[in-house]
């Protein structure tokens, strides 16, 4: 189905960099900025779905606060009256953690914050709301949609925090990773997101799913945006590579695995390379020293036998009860033995050494985000495997908005880099994509 104003309720949220500065400056306050985006709320979430709970009355104190600090020159951080949007398996205190699962129906309130809930708080964002995730963040689909057009998946499993920011209801939002739930649903919903290095951000206070990767993520509508929420709340090792993003090697990936991508999608990369290339960067191909998708099939295998293990107890409760994707993972997951789980586990790290005695430190990929922009339908949340081997290989990576495909949908590529190198990546990611013409 195309596109239409009748389907579409895509807007730009605003930027982070920008409230901030305003905020500081008093061109606007918290309380002005917070009601807006409230009112962005009410006029359209009805539609696009994206949230649990809109904390109203809460968000509002907090700017009322924060307003008063502000007129006197104090501000609690770089963040200071920026609202943000906390994906539903992020424990917020005061609230229910559902996860998007009727077993966790009568859950009971968090006693306290996850900590990068907490670490953005103490930058200053005040919390909005909670928004939707696919079932314990992995398959079975939530009831958020694509602001592009309605009848199209956000992607998963932060699919309520991408659908939140691509309507324009909030300047900031937090997703989490497992496989792709930071990036595919930045791409899909046209915004921008950091990724940090694999479990580099703590993921205390967040429900599990596979612990070896789940890392919290942060989503921003430009890349300056999304660099800029990492750097409110990075912890101070990630400040340990310091290197000059002018040395910065740009790789356009050549591999197999490609061949499944749709002309339009390969088509936007190599406009992309061109565009970094046009700007003055040095930019090259580079046949992929592994397979990606032996790496991505590894990946999905690893994450199945830890998620059967972290969500055994969910077989004990009926089956309408769970999403039927979830369940079946757990099964067939439990059929994966320590010895099988062992030896991928070196396999993984086999390919990634592999992989960065060719990539360097300093080489940024340049890679399409999916093979095709978001699918319609809401049954499944679209395809993830062009994402879940840069999370094996666990360096940061940032959703790099790349224009409008057919029917108005976003088109997303990735900047990935190597594991550790986030600070490197953070300093030029925004360069990179200055390059690169965001629509609005």
């Amino acid at each position: 189905m195309n596109n239409s104003a009748e389907h579409s309720y895509a807007a730009s949220p605003g930027s982070v960099v920008e409230i901030a500065a305003r905020i500081r400056s008093g061109a606007t306050t918290p309380s002005d900025v917070v009601q807006g985006y409230l009112e962005r709320i009410a006029a359209v979430d009805g539609a696009v779905q994206a949230w649990v709970s809109v904390d109203e009355s809460g968000a509002l104190a907090a700017a009322s606060e924060m307003t008063k600090e502000a007129a006197n020159g104090a501000f609690r951080g770089p963040l200071h009256g920026v609202p943000v949007a906390i994906k539903d398996i992020c424990d917020v205190a005061g609230w229910p953690t559902r996860c998007n699962s009727a077993t966790r129906a009568n859950a009971e309130n968090a006693t306290a914050d996850a900590d990068i809930v907490a670490s953005l708080r103490n930058a200053g964002a005040i919390v909005l709301g909670k928004t939707h995730t696919t079932e314990f963040a992995y398959y079975d689909p939530s009831p958020a949609r694509n602001p592009h057009n309605i009848n199209h998946t956000p992607g998963g499993s932060s699919s309520g925090s991408g659908a939140a920011m691509g309507a324009g209801m909030t300047p900031a939002a937090i997703g989490t990773q497992t496989v792709a739930s930071v990036n595919r649903p930045a791409a899909y919903c046209g915004v921008s997101a950091f990724k940090p290095s694999t479990r580099s951000l703590s993921a205390y206070g967040v429900a599990p799913l596979a612990p070896m990767y789940d890392t919290p993520g942060l989503y921003g509508w430009g890349v300056e945006d999304a660099v800029a929420l990492y750097n409110a709340v990075c912890p101070p090792h990630s400040q340990a590579v310091e290197l000059r993003s002018a040395d910065a090697r740009i790789v356009v990936l050549e591999d197999p695995f490609l061949g499944e991508c749709t002309e339009e999608m390969l088509a936007a990369r190599d406009r992309v390379a061109q565009q970094l290339v046009d700007a003055g960067h040095n930019v090259e191909r580079v046949s992929s020293p592994i397979s990606m998708e032996a790496l991505n099939d590894v990946q999905g295998h690893t994450t199945v036998y830890e998620l059967a293990r972290v969500h055994a107890a969910l077989l004990e409760f009926p089956e309408d009860q769970v999403g039927s994707v979830l369940r079946q993972a757990v099964i067939d997951g439990a059929e994966i033995t320590d010895e099988i789980y062992r030896k991928e586990r070196h396999e993984i790290d086999a390919m990634r050494a592999a992989f960065y005695d060719v990539i360097r430190p300093t080489d940024i990929v340049l890679w399409p985000a999916a093979p095709a922009t978001a699918p319609e339908g809401l049954e499944w949340t679209g395809d993830r495997r062009y994402i879940a081997p840069w999370t094996a290989l666990g360096g940061p990576v940032v959703s790099l908005p790349s224009g409008l495909g057919a029917g108005d949908m976003p088109i997303g590529m990735l900047l990935a880099g190597a594991p550790g190198y986030d600070r490197f990546m953070a300093d030029t990611a925004p360069i990179l994509a200055e390059a690169v013409p965001q629509s609005e």
